[in-house]
């Protein structure tokens, strides 16, 4: 079976005779309970000769109300199919669809609200994010869009990067993250496992838990696995950097107590093993100009005042990434 199977014509006329077909069935239907009906051959008595325990059933037909409702609700049925799309692939008279609809409700919203928009669209960036109805406006927008991942408080959690502090693999200030929303991003470390077998991941774990900490860890492990970060075929360095620091736009730095995946042995040789593809979808056809400066100046503004990056962050590879640590 493939796609073709359920975009043919003949699903259209299929649809159709079903509906038409139930139609007719419940009209019969209807028409036939309209009167009272016996097979008894004394036609005076009222019951249908079904008796239960003692308890016998009536003959009497259809209330006239009664009967007269599901008249109206079969025409309404009708006049439905006319009017809107159901009828196999007819569009109805009024050609409605839920997209039409969305699309006109966001352009009444936009409307309506775009002049509030507007009113922060030339500011820049460092004031927006202080202004107090601003920095409102874009948590709203924050809430709505973000924070299934980043979470309510912008912290993240378990391969979803924390906002509220001063680590970017891409980049902290606000022309890189205006990018990051509008664009998206997408990280990728490699699987080693395959590569380097399990006792070399080991080895190389342990190495970058000697990293960031001055125990728990194998010492002989960690000596071994810095020959395993800094040479072929893994190569960690070359990504990293030869002091595990990271590059901008490339690679987390593995020295801090920041970990996108988690920092203990289990973690690091999974993610070394396995390795991690993150993506940040990109939010332009959700958000335009005016409401990427609003969600820009409060994500920038998450971060201390004092934290906050105020120039362009230079990346060496801005297309690649690894976003694993």
């Amino acid at each position: 079976m493939n796609n073709s199977d359920f975009t043919s014509g003949f699903w259209h006329y299929y649809i159709a005779f079903i509906i038409v077909l139930a139609m007719i069935g419940l009209v019969w239907l209807l028409w036939s309970q309209k009167a009272a009906k016996t097979n008894k051959p004394d036609e005076s008595d009222t019951t249908t000769g079904h008796n239960w325990d003692g308890i016998e059933e009536y003959n009497n037909p259809m209330p006239k109300w009664w009967f007269y409702m599901f008249v109206l609700t079969m025409i309404w049925g009708v006049a439905y199919f006319v009017a809107y799309p159901g009828f196999g692939e007819s569009k109805g008279m009024l050609a409605w669809s839920s997209k039409g609809q969305y699309q006109q409700e966001i352009k009444k919203a936009d409307d309506e609200f775009g002049v509030i928009y507007k009113k922060y669209a030339n500011m820049p960036i460092e004031q927006v994010a202080d202004n107090p109805e601003a920095r409102k406006i874009g948590q709203n927008l924050f809430n709505t869009y973000c924070i299934q991942c980043h979470g309510s408080d912008a912290k993240g959690s378990k391969g979803f990067p924390n906002l509220t502090d001063n680590d970017w693999l891409w980049g902290g200030d606000p022309a890189t993250i205006h990018q990051t929303i509008k664009d998206g991003r997408i990280g990728v470390m490699a699987p080693w496992g395959p590569v380097l077998g399990e006792e070399r991941v080991k080895d190389a774990a342990h190495y970058v838990m000697s990293l960031s900490r001055d125990k728990g860890f194998d010492e002989g492990r960690a000596q071994r696995g810095q020959v395993v970060f800094n040479s072929l075929p893994a190569n960690c360095a070359s990504c990293h950097g030869e002091d595990g620091k990271g590059t901008l736009g490339m690679a987390p730095n593995l020295t801090d107590d920041v970990w996108l995946w988690g920092n203990s042995e289990k973690n690091i040789i999974d993610t070394i093993t396995n390795g991690h593809t993150n993506e940040m979808p990109a939010w332009n056809t959700f958000l335009d100009e005016d409401k990427l400066h609003l969600m820009t100046a409060y994500v920038w503004g998450l971060a201390p005042k004092e934290q906050r990056v105020k120039t362009v962050a230079k990346t060496d590879t801005p297309t690649a990434a690894s976003a694993a640590q």
